[in-house]
């Protein structure tokens, strides 16, 4: 039997840290092992090793009383360097959105994504992979300039890397992927790790933020939502 995925919620409001432990308190494979209102709290307790247990994914609110949420990532990250960060964020979060990614969190939701979708994103994140939730997503999709060398970066990636690098930035996973491709979920994770080596990011988030940016994929503003938790 697999170990439950052992979660620590960070968040101001007492109200959303209850939806989230009625959400999780049932959940098979999945245990909320503390919350906490504050970074400087999280920190305390992550870098005095306060509880017996680490957490394996922290949900971290990006909007926190003093040390924000984005200001606190690096040092969480250092803290607990073997737990996975999925960002809550508002729609108009824009900058947080970008210098989240820039700091290595591997998923990216909207402070109204629903209780299955958080769950979802929980697992995703845990299992290796990377998720960005829907307003997120359209952001990214809608509102970066290209400022990056294209050619540079298009000549570089192969033409199966770029094929992948689509179905990333359509929000498909990689058992996803390897089903449209018909190759096996092995070999998409090692087409995955070329295109982060090339591209010079950790995630799939910055992989694609880059890849809007440089030109490389389809840059067309949208109103319309994206794949659902991804």
């Amino acid at each position: 039997m697999k170990n439950k995925i052992k979660v620590m919620l960070v968040e101001d409001h007492p109200e959303y840290r209850e939806v989230i432990d009625l959400a999780l308190k049932d959940e098979p494979g999945i245990e909320l092992i503390n919350q906490v209102g504050s970074s400087e709290r999280a920190l305390q307790i992550l870098q005095n090793q306060l509880f017996d247990t680490s957490p394996d994914l922290i949900l971290l609110d990006l909007n926190l009383p003093g040390k924000s949420g984005i200001e606190a990532l690096p040092s969480l990250r250092s803290s607990c360097p073997g737990a996975k960060f999925i960002v809550l964020t508002q729609s108009n979060n824009e900058s947080d959105v970008m210098r989240a990614i820039q700091a290595g969190a591997s998923g990216y939701l909207l402070k109204s994504s629903t209780v299955n979708q958080i769950v979802e994103a929980i697992r995703t994140v845990a299992e290796g992979g990377a998720l960005l939730g829907s307003g997120v997503a359209n952001y990214i999709l809608g509102n970066l300039q290209a400022s990056l060398p294209r050619e540079q970066l298009r000549d570089n990636l192969s033409e199966r890397e770029m094929e992948i690098l689509t179905l990333i930035g359509e929000g498909q996973l990689k058992k996803e992927i390897a089903s449209h491709l018909d190759i096996s979920i092995t070999t998409v994770a090692t087409y995955i790790r070329r295109i982060y080596e090339k591209l010079d990011v950790q995630n799939a988030p910055a992989a694609i933020a880059k890849a809007y940016r440089a030109g490389i994929l389809p840059h067309e503003p949208t109103n319309d939502p994206p794949p659902k938790g991804r």
